[in-house]
Order: C-alpha cells, then sequence, then structure tokens
C-alpha cells in the first residue's frame, strides 16, 4: 500500500535499453532468490527473523536514541486523556507527546469497538478477521508494556469511543483529548460523535493549557495529523486540489515539500492519574472471533518493539535495503520486500521513522535507486491517504472516483472459488490460499489476483476489496481501496487501467513454479515447466482468460472485458511493500 521518494536522492529515468537490463537484472536476482528461499525457509517464518531479546534491545536503543532532555519542564495541568486508534506505538506519537506537554497527568486509553469486529458494508464480510485480530491484540499487548517502562499504562475499555471517551472525559476532570485524525467516513463519524458527547459536558476549568481558571469549559478533542511521511499541512496544495495523477503529486512534493523530523521522547511519560482498573487487552475469542495460528509461511509478530525489529533486521543486520528495488517484486519468503505495511497500518511504525532510517543507511552505506524506492513507495501511500480525503465516498462506490456505469457480476459461487484458491490457475489460488492462511500477500501477487477478479472472472471488485479487508493484516482503507478502484479500472487516473497476464506474470515472477508449488503442494511433484499449467493434474479454469493459454472448461459466466485493459507488467507498487 504505498510508494515513497525523496529528493536527497534525486531518480534518473532509465534508458529503454538500461530498463530492459535492469528488468531481466530484477528479474533473476528475484527468480534465483525465490527458489534459494523456498528451499531454506522453515514451515513458519517469524517477521521480524530476531529472537524476543534482540527485538526489545533494538526498541530500547532506539527509544533511547530519540530520548531528549531539551524538551523543557513539563508546564501543563490538570488531566490529559490520549484516545489511541489506529496509532498504536510511544516513538513519534505526536498526540501523546502533546498530552505530555499539556498535562500533570496523561490517561492512554483504547476502545474495543465493536463496529471494528461487524460485518462490511456491502456484502457482510467479516470487518476483521482473526489474523488481524490477534496481530492487533499483539500491538496493543506491546504498547502497554512500552508504555509501563514509561511511566505510564494502558486502559483498556470495550465499547463505543462516542460513550467512553466523554465519560473519561468526565470522571477524571480532563481538559482535553488528544487523538490522530483519520479520514474515512466511518472513523470520521466517530470522531464527529466524540466532539458531540464532550460538548454536552461543562466543568470547572482544571486550569489546563488554553483554559482561564475560574471559568466553565467543555473538554475539548484535539485531532493531530500523523499517519503519514509528509505532514498535511507542508503539502504544496489543499487536499481537494491534490493532483489526479501519482506523477504530478510526487514531483510536486519532494520539491516543494520536507518530511518533518520525528517528535522527540521525555525520559517519562508518568505519572499516569488514580485508575483502580486498567483493564485487560482481550483474547480473540471475547472479540467473538475463532483462534487461528499459522502454520505456514509468514507469521507477523504485532507491536511496535517488532516493527523497530524489522526496520533494524531489513535495513541494518541483512543489509537488503541496497536491493529492494531489485527484490521488491518477489512472492515467496521474508525478505524480498520490507514488510513494513502490517505495522504501517496499526499505526506500530511511523513512516516518518522509516524516512530517517533510509537517510541515515544513504550516510553511513549507501545511496541508491533501492534506498530512493522505499521512499518512493510510502509517497504513494500518502497519496491514497490524502487522496481519500477528496474523493470521500467515491472510493468504495462500484463506479470509483470515475463514476464509471458497470454491469458488475455478484456470483457468489465463482467469487468463492476465487476466494477459497479454487480457481484453476495455480497463481492465483497459491497467492489467495497464502493471503488465507497468513494475512499477508505479495504486492505483485495483489494486482495480479485483482486483475483476474475483475478483468476475467467480471467479479464486482468490492467483493475483493472487502475480503481484503477482511483478511489483510495491513489493511487500511485508503489504500486498500484506492488499489481496488485503479485495479478495476475505475479509479482516480484512467491511465492506470491495466490487465495482468497469468501465464506472463507466472513466466517472469515465479518461472520454476516454487511459489505454487508451496502453496500448492499437490504441483511439487510436478516438472518445474508444468507447475503453472498443469493440465488434468489441477482444477478445470473456472474462467478463460482474456489475454492467456487456456481454453475455458469451468462455469459460463462471460469474463469482463476490459474498456481499456492490455497487458502490462511494470505497474508501480502500493501496497504489501
Amino acid at each position: 500500500m504505498i510508494k515513497q521518494p525523496f529528493l536527497l536522492t534525486k531518480f534518473t529515468p532509465f534508458s529503454s535499453k538500461s530498463k530492459h537490463t535492469l528488468f531481466t537484472f530484477h528479474c533473476n536476482f528475484s527468480i534465483k532468490m525465490a527458489s534459494l528461499t523456498a528451499r531454506t525457509t522453515p514451515t513458519v517464518q517469524n517477521v521480524p527473523g530476531l529472537t524476543p531479546e534482540e527485538t526489545e534491545r533494538v526498541c530500547e536503543q532506539t527509544f533511547q536514541r530519540y530520548e531528549s532532555g531539551g524538551l523543557g519542564k513539563r508546564k501543563g495541568k490538570g488531566v490529559a486523556i490520549v484516545w489511541f486508534r489506529n496509532d498504536l506505538r510511544v516513538l513519534d506519537n505526536e498526540a501523546l507527546l502533546r498530552a505530555w506537554v499539556s498535562s500533570e497527568a496523561i490517561l492512554p486509553v483504547y476502545c474495543v469497538d465493536p463496529r471494528l469486529f461487524g460485518t462490511t458494508h456491502y456484502f457482510g464480510m467479516p470487518k476483521t478477521g482473526a489474523l488481524r485480530a490477534q496481530f492487533i491484540i499483539e500491538c496493543l499487548n506491546d504498547l502497554k508494556r512500552n508504555l509501563v517502562k514509561r511511566g505510564l499504562d494502558l486502559l483498556i475499555q470495550h465499547g463505543k469511543p462516542e460513550d467512553i471517551v466523554p465519560s473519561l472525559a468526565k470522571a477524571y476532570k480532563a481538559h482535553t483529548v488528544y487523538a490522530h485524525k483519520e479520514t474515512c467516513s466511518e472513523e470520521v463519524k466517530v470522531e464527529k460523535l466524540v466532539t458531540r458527547n464532550l460538548q454536552k459536558l461543562v466543568s470547572p476549568s482544571s486550569g489546563g493549557i488554553g483554559n482561564d481558571p475560574g471559568s466553565r469549559n467543555t473538554t475539548k478533542l484535539e485531532l493531530v495529523w500523523g499517519s503519514t511521511m509528509y505532514h498535511i499541512d507542508d503539502l504544496p496544495f489543499d487536499c481537494e486540489s491534490l493532483p489526479d495523477v501519482y506523477t504530478q503529486f510526487r514531483k510536486s512534493v519532494e520539491y516543494k515539500s520536507k518530511v518533518r523530523n520525528c517528535t522527540k521522547l521525555p525520559t517519562s511519560f508518568g505519572p499516569p492519574p488514580e485508575v483502580g482498573d486498567w483493564g485487560h487487552v482481550p483474547q480473540v475469542s471475547e472479540l467473538g472471533l475463532q483462534q487461528e495460528k499459522v502454520t505456514k509461511g509468514m507469521n507477523f509478530v504485532g507491536g511496535e518493539s517488532a516493527a523497530l525489529g524489522r526496520v533494524h533486521d531489513y535495513f541494518w543486520k541483512k543489509d537488503l535495503l541496497k536491493v529492494y528495488k531489485e527484490t521488491r517484486n518477489g512472492m515467496l519468503g521474508a525478505d524480498y520486500s520490507t514488510k513494513f505495511s502490517p505495522w504501517l497500518a496499526s499505526g506500530s511504525l511511523s513512516p516518518r521513522f522509516i524516512y530517517e532510517e533510509v537517510k541515515r543507511y544513504e550516510k553511513e552505506r549507501l545511496s541508491n535507486d533501492s534506498t530512493y524506492w522505499v521512499l518512493f513507495e510510502l509517497i504513494w501511500r500518502d497519496y491514497f491517504r490524502f487522496l481519500s480525503i477528496k474523493l470521500a465516498n467515491l472510493l468504495f462506490q462500484a463506479g470509483g472516483p470515475q463514476k464509471v456505469n458497470i454491469n458488475w457480476s455478484q456470483d457468489q459461487t465463482m467469487f468463492d472459488a476465487w476466494r477459497r484458491g479454487q480457481t484453476g490457475y495455480p497463481l492465483i489460488d497459491a497467492n489467495m490460499k497464502e493471503l488465507a492462511a497468513t494475512g499477508f500477500m505479495s504486492n505483485r501477487g495483489r494486482q495480479i489476483v485483482c486483475s483476474f477478479l475483475v478483468r476475467d472472472m467480471g467479479i464486482d471488485w468490492r467483493m475483493g476489496a472487502e475480503w481484503f479487508e477482511t483478511c489483510l493484516l495491513d489493511y487500511d482503507p485508503c489504500s486498500n481501496y484506492g488499489n481496488w478502484t485503479y485495479g478495476a479500472g475505475v479509479g482516480n487516473d484512467p491511465r492506470e487501467d491495466r490487465y495482468f497476464s497469468i501465464p506472463k506474470q507466472a513466466q517472469n515472477y515465479d518461472p520454476e513454479g516454487e511459489f505454487v508449488a508451496y502453496w500448492l503442494p499437490e504441483l511439487r511433484a510436478l516438472p518445474r515447466e508444468k507447475r503453472h499449467s498443469p493440465g488434468m493434474m489441477y482444477l478445470n479454469p473456472i474462467v478463460a482468460l482474456k489475454h492467456g493459454y487456456t481454453k475455458k472448461t469451468g462455469d459460463s459466466k462471460t469474463a469482463f472485458s476490459s474498456r481499456r485493459g492490455r497487458p502490462e507488467d511494470n505497474r508501480r507498487k502500493r501496497q504489501g511493500y
């Protein structure tokens, strides 16, 4: 979900000859890496691949680098509440720092909102699957531990924030509630409800910053921007004037904007107010879900500590940043790409911290196209976040931002075959089985399965987007629905309407069939050249490809005829990087 750049490492376009050379090198490098990984990868591979002791040490050392005695004396009064949402971190959390500056005591709270475990808007799928729920639980446990180490704790409350937060504000006479700003309609609605209910509370001033002692004040909700690499106030245009083309956006912010520094940490955020019962982080079963365990593939460890550990492992210990651009389109194993996206989505990892680590790497080791490309991907993530403000609910509607009128199929049997990895196309099925088993899919895989669902099966793209919403560890509405609108050809930029040919993708990115053999072990015994076209040795294809080598042998559903769809391999990557 993402992209990134920065002017300090200027990107120079390649000539057509050098593009071909780079692509050939990239494919060969990725192929060899995937083949080696398939033969050496254990059944379950933890991400990050550090011991718990290493992870804790990296986290503490990182916190220490950002500690500052220069923050000045704490001058605030009274109690401030920090309402944690999708910002489950201590480092570079401006809402937490502002609360510390403005108060004598901070009450951190996380609301386990039952709506997050309800069903999706159009097709009634689970909004949060068990694997992402477990990941969030791990994030909360880690946040609680890190807050305790720095003099606080985390109050866990079950219920709607618009009920819980005002109630706490009243009980603790809080002068301000600090939280990070969200952009999509469901989250913005909750912000408005919290504000409305806070305004109903009138209490004597506690003398906090901005309060006139002796007057009667309502507790205010102060929303802080902190989810992107570039701050919204530093854009060279307002979001309503955001360019429709990503490249225009990227060039503009690279030239005219500057990434702000991460905020510093005080040595302690304490003390908290007196709290009788801090509550407990729930188990998956308490959320109405059945516990699932990863038994194959990548097992992502939730939490800020694991996030910082992954940055250290990928950038510094394994020194893989320097080859990121050449390996990023891989599909098998933990190290073909950064794998930062699950922690970015939960807010356990700050995009500005990644930026600063890239700059540190460039200073201490080397600067090349790969170091730039990690930032390039983060700018894509920024773009989708800002675009969600401009487009509002057009991002979720069938016709997308272009308001295209297409008669999408909603055939449940066809969709279930795609969802379960039973389409008869090994590359599609292997990717869908990885998603169900791990909560992750490579960026390359996401583009392929999206194109197949929409172009070849003719299925409503929103069904695919909602299934991804259920399953993905790195789900966030901006990147998920932004990517699906682009993949469906209804996105903001009509030039992004492209078809992904399965045979060509298989040839380029899994030529020896190692990826499909890993997730479809029944294909392992076949010759490598047969794994992507196993014939009678595998399921019958459910539809014919618009551009490919198969004849339709399954359902008689007519595949969606692309309006402008064309084979394309060099499409930019936005999520799962």
